[in-house]
């Protein structure tokens, strides 16, 4: 006969007028926001993945933040702890496009209608985090209108320099000779490869030992934009798994759009080196 399993002890049981885990990470609202449209069973993996998703983005928004003020400030360090997690935030959102591709195509045709116009092509987060990386384009802004505050957060991303931008500035600041037409520009437009910049990568690259820091900045942002564009990879592959070349919910091209977004890079430089050294 098994003995009962007892609470360990001093394990907290009373929580009348104290905190409970619930409580702490406001379970309630949290597990109460999933309203599905239809009875269809896997509408709720559709809202759950989507919802995780922006949690995980809204992280990877925090910790960008913090990455760009710290590389502003010549604080490397940190910086270079905040840019890893980013990375590995990509990991959870790269591994939902698995859960969600259990979903068939006649699965989600049972709940697409339902959508409306609703799309994630619409995400303020991610067109923040893309702000952030570098991809200025400000037609991303339109479908943000009607939502005033949430428009000039985007737009607020969209003019400042971009986490790229930052770093191409401290080289600047370490003494590299970066042309006054990347130093000075409008950060509201996308930067694009500059032989400067590609010069002072190439020699941080060929001298790895007199500029670490700066070196290990590098393959931070390597990694942070290979850990994105696989991202893209797999949204592109389970859209197309599931609709094909239909149109997008949003009015977008679907997997045409996807396909050509692949194309964009971040940071040319650092990948156009790799011939170079």
């Amino acid at each position: 006969m098994t003995e009962p399993l007892t609470l360990p002890e001093g394990a907290h049981t009373d929580f009348k007028g104290a905190m409970s885990y619930g409580d702490y990470l406001d379970l309630d609202t949290i597990l109460a926001a999933q309203h599905p449209r239809t009875d269809e069973h896997d509408e709720l993996l559709f809202v759950i993945i989507h919802q995780a998703s922006e949690l995980w983005m809204k992280l990877a928004i925090h910790e960008l933040l913090a990455a760009r003020d710290r590389i502003r400030a010549g604080h490397l360090r940190p910086a270079f702890k905040m840019l890893a997690r980013v990375a590995q935030i990509q990991g959870q959102l790269l591994q939902s496009w698995s859960v969600l591709s259990t979903m068939t195509p006649a699965d989600y045709l049972r709940f697409r209608d339902q959508l409306g116009q609703s799309s994630g092509f619409q995400s303020h987060q991610y067109r923040r985090i893309e702000y952030f990386l570098g991809n200025k384009n400000p037609a991303f802004l339109r479908p943000h209108e009607h939502r005033p505050e949430i428009l000039a957060t985007l737009r607020a991303t969209l003019e400042a320099p971009s986490l790229y931008d930052e770093a191409v500035l401290l080289l600047h600041r370490r003494g590299f000779a970066i042309d006054d037409a990347v130093v000075n520009r409008d950060w509201s437009r996308r930067h694009t490869a500059n032989p400067s910049v590609h010069d002072a990568w190439l020699a941080v690259y060929r001298d790895t030992e007199a500029h670490w820091d700066l070196y290990e900045l590098a393959e931070k942002l390597v990694d942070l934009e290979d850990s994105f564009q696989q991202w893209r990879f797999r949204h592109l592959k389970t859209v197309a798994r599931i609709i094909g070349h239909k149109r997008g919910t949003g009015g977008t091209t679907g997997v045409d759009y996807l396909t050509k977004a692949l194309e964009y890079r971040f940071f040319p430089e650092l990948w156009d080196l790799r011939t170079a050294l």
